[in-house]
């Protein structure tokens, strides 16, 4: 054992002691809420939940056996909350959303790894950050923008036909999606080219933030845990002396990723600033032409009030935050669309006819899709829609409670384990919160019986009124999917563009089909494939076959 982690077992230990003696001493209302034994004694339950194999069926256990509100085990046996109720869901992501903030863990990750950009951030500084960052979301931006993203697909479609001439052949879909998505952030986003696309070019930067999550998972669960802890120890130059001393390869290639994160980000900022003092001229020479995400900021920024006015290192974060939020969640999502409609063949039909039919210019070629023309096609937006709600990219997310004592709101009262009626949970500073954002996209009461089954065609017939009802405080067709609140995702209509655009621009010429390799969905923060469940390695192979 090394020195770090002989360091944190003990405070680790010490922290332990302190739980146990803790609960010997008080009795909380929590504990008449009912839930699931404990796993463990140190990770409690939170070991299943979080397990990209078991924490499929251990969450829909918790959902079919206890309902919408569980008391579940977390670290050291702390009770922690397990909830997808609607009216918990609107006290803890907009009503109180002040009172149940991301862990501290979640936010000195970014804050350490990527710096103070919208991911890491909190109150105002987040307040300052998006006001900033939501006009460049809008749809009227994202309008300016769709002629750029045509044309990235366009060289993702040719760089896939051109490997299927010869006829069907099998390819890793979730690759090209992530690599297609990378493309579409680095130009719309960043003013950046990271990959050619018809080309195989690795990029140092895209590889380590691909590496980011797999390496921090192999910090460990305890020195994870610690992290917010560490920072507070000396000056920063100080901990960057002790990581580079203790002999703990993580910890080396955290800093390494940190590094290459911090020393790109900071040229692509600098190259963008040297451009707009140039003038418009020294801008339309970029890729981009100016028009992207970070290039409109800079100069936003540069004449915004001394109030709102981001400094560098904020803006600077900006861009792996860019990057990092749109990369995985929009490319995973795309191949499980694609998995699905090689699962549903009619609806692959149907759908690629609405888009010849839409994209038919009248002499019989295909033209590219406007904004409003992509985004108004009635069966692909169903088909989107409905894969988000069914197959969140994200599937939980953690909040603590923070400040004062509150109440956590119950749509509908449980039955507590003596019997009594439960309408509303007393919440004291540092309760965890785990939010299913799956089980609320997935209830019977609002959704219906067959909430649980893929069908796009719900979205074209009116929703359920006790779906209506329910108020769900998502910002996107009620679900959760993207969240709601002040931390919703920002870059949700840039999501959907994207993924409109792939299918739109694909599907015409392509079709896709299942191979015989089983694919496994891992539960792991961004939701990915593998072939087979024993396997970690990210990938979906599929067959494609040219039809035109």
């Amino acid at each position: 054992m090394t020195t770090v982690q002989q360091l944190v077992a003990y405070g680790l230990l010490l922290y332990a002691g302190w739980r146990l003696l803790r609960s010997t001493r008080r009795r909380s209302p929590l504990d008449n809420i009912p839930g699931p034994k404990s796993d463990s004694y140190i990770l409690g339950n939170l070991g299943r939940i979080f397990d990209r194999r078991d924490a499929w069926a251990f969450q829909r256990n918790l959902v079919a056996r206890y309902g919408r509100l569980v008391a579940i085990h977390g670290l050291f046996n702390s009770t922690d909350l397990y909830t997808y109720d609607p009216r918990a869901f609107h006290s803890i992501f907009v009503k109180d959303q002040d009172v149940f903030e991301e862990s501290a863990i979640f936010l000195t990750c970014f804050m350490l790894f990527m710096g103070p950009g919208l991911l890491a951030t909190l109150g105002d500084q987040h307040r300052r950050q998006r006001k900033m960052l939501n006009p460049l979301f809008s749809a009227k931006h994202l309008r300016e923008m769709t002629p750029l993203f045509n044309n990235v697909v366009h060289r993702l479609h040719d760089a896939i036909a051109s490997r299927v001439e010869g006829g069907s052949q099998e390819l890793d879909i979730l690759g090209w999606m992530g690599r297609t998505a990378l493309e579409l952030i680095g130009q719309g986003g960043l003013g950046y080219s990271f990959d050619p696309l018809t080309e195989d070019v690795a990029d140092e930067f895209a590889e380590n933030l691909k590496e980011y999550f797999p390496v921090l998972a192999s910090l460990g669960l305890p020195v994870r845990q610690s992290l917010p802890h560490l920072i507070k120890i000396g000056p920063a130059w100080f901990r960057r002396k002790v990581t580079q001393l203790i002999p703990y390869k993580p910890a080396h290639r955290m800093r390494e990723i940190s590094d290459i994160i911090d020393a790109r980000s900071t040229e692509i900022i600098n190259a963008k600033k040297a451009a707009i003092l140039q003038g418009d001229e020294a801008l339309k020479q970029q890729v981009g032409e100016g028009k992207d995400i970070i290039s409109v900021l800079l100069r936003a920024n540069m004449v915004a009030s001394e109030e709102d006015r981001l400094p560098d290192n904020e803006v600077i974060a900006q861009v792996s935050t860019l990057v990092f939020a749109a990369m995985d969640t929009t490319s995973n999502a795309l191949a499980r669309i694609l998995q699905l409609l090689a699962l549903h063949p009619d609806i692959q039909r149907k759908l690629r006819e609405e888009l010849v039919y839409a994209r038919d210019d009248g002499t019989g070629k295909l033209k590219d899709l406007d904004y409003d023309e992509v985004m108004e096609l009635p069966y692909l937006d169903a088909i989107c829609r409905e894969t988000l709600r069914l197959y969140p990219p994200v599937r939980v997310l953690v909040r603590i409670s923070v400040q004062k004592d509150g109440i956590l709101p119950l749509s509908s009262p449980i039955i507590g384990r003596d019997g009594s009626l439960i309408e509303s949970v007393p919440v004291r500073p540092g309760q965890r919160i785990v939010t299913d954002l799956e089980a609320i996209n997935r209830e019977k009461e609002l959704w219906g019986e067959d909430a649980e089954e893929w069908k796009p065609e719900r979205w074209m017939n009116p929703l359920p009124r006790a779906l209506e009802d329910a108020h769900i405080p998502g910002v996107y067709s009620h679900v959760m999917t993207f969240i709601g609140g002040a931390r919703a995702c920002i870059g949700f209509k840039f999501s959907q563009l994207e993924m409109k655009v792939v299918l739109a621009m694909l599907l015409p010429t392509l079709k896709f089909d299942l191979t015989d390799k089983p694919i496994f969905w891992n539960a792991a923060g961004i939701v990915f494939p593998s072939v087979g469940e024993e396997s970690a390695k990210p990938e979906m192979p599929m067959k494609v076959t040219r039809l035109v």
